[in-house]
């Protein structure tokens, strides 16, 4: 049984409404950013959401609240394949983060909502799909591995 608890947010010139569920977020479709209803999470929100999206980090840069989360690929053309597969989802979900190749195999993602300046449930959802992609022939092993 799914269970969705919803949070009101006002202020002096909006009401949002933020809604979590126990239904996992890589089962949900991201939804259109342009809504003039769609509004950015509260920190507190975000945090309800975090556990959901495992090592994914929340950031906060210069007032806006992001996901962010960091890879070593095997090489630099597996960097660019790694972005390709995550590419190809976000395509699919209408949804796309910030992509960073640092040096030859530092791969760190960001996922944010710029039409809001700040997070959705769309990110996380992007998020939880990214995690369940089958990326391990792209990723460098660990070093006790």
């Amino acid at each position: 049984m799914n269970s969705e608890i919803c949070h009101g947010v006002s202020s002096p010139l909006t009401t949002a409404t933020f809604c979590t569920t126990n239904k996992d977020l890589s089962a949900k479709k991201c939804v259109p950013c342009n809504t003039k209803d769609l509004q950015p999470m509260t920190p507190d929100e975000a945090r309800t959401l975090l556990p959901q999206v495992a090592d994914w980090d929340l950031v906060n840069e210069d007032g806006v609240l992001k996901l962010r989360r960091s890879w070593k690929v095997k090489t630099f053309t597996k960097g660019l394949q790694f972005f390709r597969v995550i590419g190809d989802l976000a395509e699919a979900e209408g949804h796309h983060p910030d992509l960073h190749l640092v040096g030859w195999n530092n791969v760190t993602i960001e996922i944010w909502t710029h039409s809001v300046g700040g997070l959705t449930q769309n990110d996380f959802i992007l998020a939880a799909k990214m995690n369940g992609l089958n990326l391990h022939g792209l990723l460098r092993r660990k070093a006790s591995d």
